[in-house]
Parts: C-alpha cells; sequence; structure tokens
C-alpha cells in the first residue's frame, strides 16, 4: 500500500477523522490522517493488476483510470459519520460510473454487501442496497430486485439532479446517523434514506471502468448523544 499512500500524498487527496464533541462541536486538536494516509487499502478485481494500473497524478488531481474494477478502503470501521469529498468527470470524454460505498462489510469483490451513494453519471444521488443491506424510502422512489451475482439490491431514487457538466467539479456530503443516511450534492439535500442497517464498517470509493477525478476527501465521526433518564 505504500504506492497508494504516495499517489494520494502527491494528489492532495486528504482523509481528515475528526473527532466530535457530543455537542457537535470539533475537538480543538483534529486527527488528521493526510500525513500518512495510512487509513486506506485498495481492493482490484484483477488478482494480476497493481495500484499503478489504476491511479495517476495530473496538475495535482488524483485521476482513477476505472480499470479493472475495484475500490479504495478505509482500514478502519465506521459507523455514524458525515463524510465530504469533491469528484468530477473529465472534460472532453463521455461521463461514466463510480460510487461511495459505505458501512460496508464481509467479504471483498465486486460489489460487497454495503450502502452505495451513487456517483453514475445522471444518477449522482441515488442510493443502492447491495448484497442485502437495508434501508427504506418513499414507496414511489424504491425498487428492489434478486441478482444472480450482487444478491438483493434495492434502489433508492434521487429527488432532483444537481450534477454540473464534465471538467467542473462536484461536492457530495454523505451523512450517516443512526438509521438515517442523506446526501447532499453541491449543498442540497437530493435523498435521504431511513431503517438503513445500523453495523458499522469500511468507506470505500469505487472505480468502475470509466476515468473519475477526486480531491478532498474528509470523514468525521459523529459522536451521537445517549438520552438521559
Amino acid at each position: 500500500m505504500r504506492h497508494v499512500t504516495q499517489l494520494l500524498l502527491l494528489a492532495g487527496i486528504c482523509l481528515c477523522v475528526i473527532g466530535c464533541t457530543p455537542q457537535g462541536g470539533h475537538q480543538a486538536s483534529p486527527s488528521l490522517l493526510s500525513d500518512s494516509l495510512d487509513a486506506w487499502e485498495c481492493y482490484l478485481a484483477d488478482p494480476q493488476a497493481k495500484v499503478q494500473d489504476v491511479w495517476h497524478i495530473e496538475d495535482g488531481v488524483l485521476i482513477c483510470s476505472g480499470k479493472p474494477l475495484g475500490y479504495l478502503y478505509t482500514k478502519r470501521d465506521y459507523g455514524d459519520f458525515a463524510l465530504r469529498l469533491q469528484w468530477r468527470w473529465p472534460p472532453e470524454k463521455k461521463p461514466g460510473n463510480g460510487g461511495v460505498l459505505i458501512r460496508m462489510t464481509g467479504e471483498h469483490k465486486v460489489w460487497p454487501r454495503s450502502l452505495e451513494a451513487q456517483l453514475n453519471t445522471g444518477n449522482a444521488g441515488d442510493f443502492w442496497g447491495l448484497g442485502g443491506y437495508r434501508l427504506s424510502g418513499p414507496a414511489e422512489r424504491m425498487r428492489t430486485s434478486d441478482h444472480q451475482e450482487f444478491g438483493k439490491l434495492t434502489n433508492l431514487k434521487k429527488t432532483k439532479a444537481l450534477e454540473k457538466p464534465p471538467g467542473q467539479w462536484n461536492t457530495y456530503e454523505i451523512i450517516a446517523e443512526g438509521a438515517t443516511v442523506t446526501l447532499i450534492i453541491n449543498g442540497e439535500e437530493v435523498n435521504r434514506a431511513t431503517e438503513c442497517d445500523l453495523n458499522p464498517g469500511r468507506i470505500c470509493l469505487t472505480f468502475e471502468g470509466s476515468e473519475i477525478h477526486l480531491r478532498n476527501v474528509v470523514v468525521t465521526p459523529i459522536r451521537r448523544q445517549v438520552a438521559q433518564r
């Protein structure tokens, strides 16, 4: 994983873990993992592939080629958190597919049991429950299916499309707090899932065959208040 660390450091991608007080305020001295990025590991569907086959640097931006399929994933599990990142599709190229997986558990594969915040062009802001991951939402925007390879899939469509054209940066905010997960794109809420599985799990950045650019990945754990009697 030395190569992943070097590439991400060069690209200026940071994964920041910031502790929160029970009232939601940040601690005075946050723990910044951007110095080493030891929080990241990498899964590649092709066992013969290398990390260098997927990532390279241009003008300070981390560029993912998308091939072979796979994902970066955090070493530690996260339950309640706020995740913020920026993504864009490259200019003058056809935009494609990608996603952010949260609360990922079980074996590494394409694709693992998790809740996906979709990045596919035209569908950014959709939820997908992969491998039987449970979620709920308005019936008119939900559908489920059984996939021979990926297991039970649950899709909750976004309420609006807020993606910018290729070449422009988008901001994604993913807030997982208890059984509710909220998606915010470019400052506006586009989806909210309820009754989500509560198990903590990995956070993953997927590469799904399409070039995608990423920067400024920040995760802030949330400490929920315990009701006092």
